[in-house]
């Protein structure tokens, strides 16, 4: 059993009171229309959620702490999945930048990430999604800059009018496959740097994600985040991250779906009495709970190693594959005690189900996490 702090616990009751009194009511039209929800991040950015783990000094809350931001991502996603999925990309972006930015970065990034300009990380591309050693953005040097050429797809946070700045992994070195990566900041008002085609999604609708289309894009040296040639180390380093933070928002799914379902079984009455009097109802329930208790104590697990500086990679990989099979595990028993309502866009639980199917598949699919932990196991 988890014992939180009181700063946790505060944060954790805003995002709940902010998910369930604002989010939720929006929830269905911000889904049914695909529009970027840009009154839900002013309200967290005024709760100073947004920015929770930036430094004061940049404008931020100063509460660099992993639990909370799983805690935050929890509550808002079980309301608001598109919502919570920017907000966890944001905190991705600006914990990559924290942890290896230097200081003349992060005084030119943090203080608009404080302020609301969403981050993201550009690593996935047409033909290298899992295989990062296949990607073809190529940063060729020129004098004493940088001219990046490349196309990334999948790109969260990026739309026509959203996205602030972005953490682009590129060749720097061809043939010696990921070594022979580096990682860049690249600003969206530069010279090249334009958004490709807005995915039309199944699911968290609300979510801007587009193609990163890098033309000639000239960077100077100091947009080098790291050093030459850590690229994918410091893209694993952020997947560790990311993925707790997916297994967090693939939690609040799952107990956003339980909620639907414990509150749908009890009005809906058949045969005289309430379905949740039924113990084949009963029954369904437990195994959402279960499934999703165990999801919420692996996340949080994983959450703390990384919270204490130690090697989380096994564990967030199997926060993020259990939490994501549990999100949709739930979502489609949810949708079955709703019977025939659940298929109907009336239903919460309609935009749910198709909301938790992408966390089985984004930041490394489930296949890709069995194969990070069996590698971590045997090594």
């Amino acid at each position: 059993m988890y014992t939180f702090t009181e700063d946790q616990l505060s944060i954790q009751e805003v995002a709940r009171d902010i998910a369930q009194n604002q989010l939720k009511a929006l929830a269905d039209e911000i889904d049914k229309t695909g529009r970027f929800p840009e009154e839900n991040l002013n309200l967290l950015v005024e709760a100073q959620l947004l920015q929770l783990s930036i430094p004061e000094e940049y404008g931020g809350a100063g509460m660099d702490d992993e639990i909370a931001k799983a805690l935050v991502v929890m509550e808002l996603a079980k309301c608001c999945a598109a919502t919570a999925e920017i907000v966890d990309v944001h905190y991705l972006s600006t914990d990559i930048l924290m942890r290896k930015g230097t200081d003349a970065q992060k005084a030119q990034y943090l203080p608009e990430a404080a302020k609301g300009k969403l981050g993201g990380f550009a690593l996935t591309e047409p033909g290298a999604g899992s295989d990062a050693a296949g990607m073809k953005t190529r940063a060729v040097k020129d004098g004493s800059d940088y001219v990046i050429n490349g196309t990334k797809c999948f790109i969260s946070n990026l739309g026509p009018n959203e996205g602030n700045h972005f953490v682009v992994i590129a060749v720097t070195e061809p043939g010696i496959g990921t070594k022979g990566t580096t990682a860049f900041l690249v600003d969206r008002s530069m010279k090249g740097v334009s958004c490709g085609k807005t995915e039309d999604k199944m699911g968290i609708r609300g979510a801007a994600v587009s193609e990163l289309i890098l033309e000639d894009v000239r960077v100077p040296e100091s947009a080098v985040l790291g050093k030459l040639g850590e690229g994918f180390k410091i893209a694993m380093m952020g997947l560790d991250g990311g993925r707790i933070g997916i297994a967090s928002q693939a939690c609040g799914v799952a107990f956003g779906a339980i909620d639907e379902a414990i509150k749908y079984a009890g009005q809906r009455v058949q045969f005289g009495k309430p379905i949740s009097a039924n113990q084949g109802i009963q029954w369904y329930l437990a195994d959402m709970a279960t499934r999703a208790e165990a999801a919420w104590a692996l996340t949080l697990k994983a959450a703390s190693l990384r919270q204490q500086g130690l090697p989380c990679t096994k564990e967030a990989a199997m926060a993020k594959y259990y939490a994501g099979e549990a999100a949709c595990f739930c979502c489609d028993l949810a949708l079955q005690i709703h019977g025939g309502y659940g298929y109907m866009k009336d239903y919460a639980i309609e935009r749910m189900y198709r909301d938790a199917r992408i966390m089985r598949i984004y930041e490394g699919t489930s296949e890709v996490q069995k194969m990070v932990i069996g590698r971590m196991l045997i090594n």
